[in-house]
């Protein structure tokens, strides 16, 4: 069977105390708490979007975690947001890009040097669009990262075409589905496996999602339904892979962590939430 990973993106969360961990929890125990109380075998860094950190801080993550479980890491925002971002008066050149990249990479070395890296997450912006350009540059993005398993998530809805799909295959590129609001240029649920890695990331359905701060932008709880809805295409997407990574990303007041418990007894994946508050 195709190994199945699960969980959430991000586990430290002050607003997940008394909900998801025990009200006085230090901030250092929460990823232990996460990892061996409720039994989560994966988990999705997010922070690194917005800073990249010493690898320090990610050699304590894996000593604080099981010998079987999982990171994924998302790319900085220097690496795929800012070099496309008309707002951004003085963008970041290909020199400083490559440097990012080459700093991230660092970064994550504890990870990968102790196997528990599963994949890293290039998340592209909305107003990144299909053209020659951006090709080339996931492309150079690829090669910079020609020694680590590769994710690509779009969220402009103008990627969902077959021959996008096609060019992740052809490269050895993973393509990352999504479940988020049904707006305008914001990508569908499709069942699409591009690589060896099936990736699926669950945003929630916030309809405000253009207009709410991010810290409302996932506020939201998946409904029984919407999971079953989801758990269709998840299903699918784990028979064509060789490892599934399966993320909730609507992390406000512990949605996430519910929903990803939920859906791991969908899918029949055992969990240690009885030892938890859950």
């Amino acid at each position: 069977m195709a190994k199945i990973k699960i969980g959430t993106s991000g586990f430290s969360f002050p607003d997940w105390k008394g909900v998801i961990y025990p009200e006085k929890i230090r901030g250092s125990r929460m990823l232990e708490f996460y990892a061996n109380e409720i039994g989560f075998n994966a988990v999705e860094i997010n922070s690194t979007y917005y800073k990249i950190p010493s690898p320090k801080s990610f050699d304590a993550m894996v000593k604080k975690t099981p010998s079987d479980f999982t990171f994924t890491v998302k790319a900085f925002r220097g690496m795929t947001h800012d070099p496309f971002d008309s707002r951004i008066e003085t963008r970041p050149d290909m020199e400083q890009i490559k440097n990012f990249f080459n700093q991230f990479k660092e970064a994550i070395k504890p990870f990968k040097q102790n196997n528990k890296l599963g994949a890293v997450l290039l998340q592209f912006p909305v107003f990144f669009y299909p053209s020659n350009e951006s090709m080339d540059f996931i492309l150079r993005a690829r090669e910079f990262l020609k020694d680590f398993p590769v994710v690509v998530e779009f969220r402009n809805i103008a990627w969902t075409r077959q021959k996008f799909f096609e060019f992740l295959k052809n490269n050895n590129i993973a393509f990352c589905s999504v479940d988020e609001p049904g707006l305008p240029r914001l990508m569908p649920l499709v069942d699409i496996v591009t690589s060896n890695i099936a990736y699926l990331r669950c945003h929630g359905r916030n309809l405000n999602w253009f207009n709410a701060p991010i810290s409302e932008r996932y506020n939201y709880y998946y409904s029984e339904q919407e999971l079953k809805e989801i758990e269709k295409v998840a299903r699918s997407m784990i028979q064509k892979a060789e490892v599934s990574f399966i993320f909730f990303n609507n992390c406000h007041a512990g949605h996430a962590a519910k929903n990803a418990m939920k859906f791991a007894e969908m899918l029949e994946i055992p969990l240690k939430k009885e030892n938890g508050l859950l």
